[in-house]
């Protein structure tokens, strides 16, 4: 018996041999579960493509990744969770984001990945249940090109606050024949760069006005008490660049990125995502400084903070849900997985425990403020916009017409206070 038993036992091994036994389950067993991830930063798209094809080598599951364009997140979800197979694993911005994708948040509150955050304050929950998971801490302001501002007679130290940035923006405008470079970078309105004014130069208005009223709520109104300290750094970007202010709706984000890369502007504003575009003018000279606003400049920092936030589709089968689960576990804890949020075009600073510091000098200047403290993170309060890419879209609208002089600031104004409260009464219907 002993024998017959042997001889099967090395029949078996023989099969599994010839048959490519693995402990991987197959791509056709209903049990494995597959991975759809709707990717919200076309930036590292690459990287989110090289991650999908390891996980598939080490682990044997599928997992198929989709970016959307910038700026159409929410319109590419919108189709997508629709289909016959929808992402299983997408993001929303916060909590707003959370309210309009409510039905299909899987709650994980058990789950391994909620267990891997470093603080709570990284989790997103509604009615004491988690929902979503920061996978990132990012920051932006104004990177800055040293090596540029030292040949124009300047030093990243000489500029304190608003007054001293315009000060010295306005001579290095005057001389950018001479110099051979301009202040800043083209204010691109198009909409691969409009997010960075509609979302991340108009937070600025938005937290100082929050903090002073103590909002810590989506209001239904807004009361636009620092939108003439937006229209003065708005002026300062537009009319201290070497492109013409009437143009900038056909200016793109590539435009900018390109400017910033051959060393034709000092300034460029956007954040630590940034980075290997940065590297392109030296990592010796890369700089990065707060948007001054004006308002407390001394105490200003970078603006840090999340939109981020990881969900797991409720209305796909359990199957692929625990493998979407398993998959965001591999990215927080494995080597692989960390490695590839911490490197390249994605270079996060995750909030997970087995988290690696990403080769990042932005995110370097963001910790070395920190650690000082002598500066407050201006926090992120753009995700608390109504219907947001309605809003932005009336504020992109209102500031190409300011820019190109076919309308004043008081339409920007309009778009950004009765269109908050607009966009506001209609996602509250």
């Amino acid at each position: 018996m002993k024998k017959v038993f042997s001889m099967a036992l090395v029949f078996g091994l023989m099969l599994c041999l010839f048959s490519g036994c693995t402990d991987k389950p197959a791509d056709d067993d209903p049990q494995a579960g597959k991975v759809y991830y709707l990717n919200f930063k076309p930036e590292a798209n690459d990287d989110w493509q090289m991650v999908a094809a390891k996980y598939k080598e080490e682990k044997g599951i599928d997992v198929k990744v989709v970016t959307a364009a910038s700026g159409d997140y929410e319109k590419t979800l919108g189709v997508e969770i629709d289909k016959e197979n929808p992402p299983t694993m997408f993001q929303v911005n916060g909590p707003i984001g959370l309210s309009t994708w409510k039905d299909y948040a899987l709650d994980i509150s058990d789950s391994e990945i909620y267990k891997e955050l470093i603080s709570d304050d990284f989790a997103l929950k509604q009615d004491g249940k988690v929902y979503g998971i920061a996978y990132v801490y990012e920051a932006y302001g104004l990177i800055t090109n040293k090596k540029l501002l030292a040949d124009a007679g300047y030093s990243i130290e000489d500029i304190k606050d608003f007054a001293s940035l315009k000060r010295i923006a306005e001579d290095i405008h005057s001389r950018s024949k001479e110099l051979g470079f301009d202040a800043f970078t083209s204010s691109g309105l198009d909409g691969s760069s409009a997010w960075r004014f509609s979302g991340h130069l108009t937070n600025l208005p938005l937290y100082y006005e929050f903090t002073a009223d103590n909002v810590t709520t989506q209001p239904a109104t807004i009361k636009g008490t620092y939108l003439d300290n937006l229209k003065a750094v708005w002026d300062l970007y537009i009319n201290n660049s070497a492109t013409d202010p009437k143009t900038l709706t056909s200016k793109t984000g590539d435009d900018a990125v390109a400017e910033f890369k051959e060393g034709k502007a000092v300034f460029y504003q956007n954040g630590t995502w940034e980075y290997a575009n940065a590297t392109a003018i030296g990592k010796e000279n890369i700089g990065f400084l707060p948007i001054y606003f004006g308002v407390d400049d001394a105490k200003q920092g970078l603006a840090a903070g999340t939109e981020n936030y990881w969900v797991v589709n409720s209305q796909v089968s359990e199957a692929d849900q625990k493998a979407t689960l398993d998959f965001m576990k591999w990215l927080a804890t494995s080597e692989t997985g960390t490695m590839a949020l911490s490197s390249g075009e994605m270079g996060f600073t995750s909030p997970f425990k087995s988290a690696k510091k990403p080769d990042n000098g932005l995110y370097a200047i963001l910790d070395d403020m920190l650690a000082k403290g002598d500066t407050t993170s201006v926090k992120w309060m753009f995700p608390y916009t109504p219907n947001t890419d309605a809003w932005r879209a009336e504020v992109v609208s209102a500031l190409a017409a300011y820019s190109a002089g076919t309308g004043d600031w008081n339409g920007v104004k309009t778009a950004i206070v009765d269109g908050w409260s607009k966009q506001y009464q209609a996602s509250h219907q």
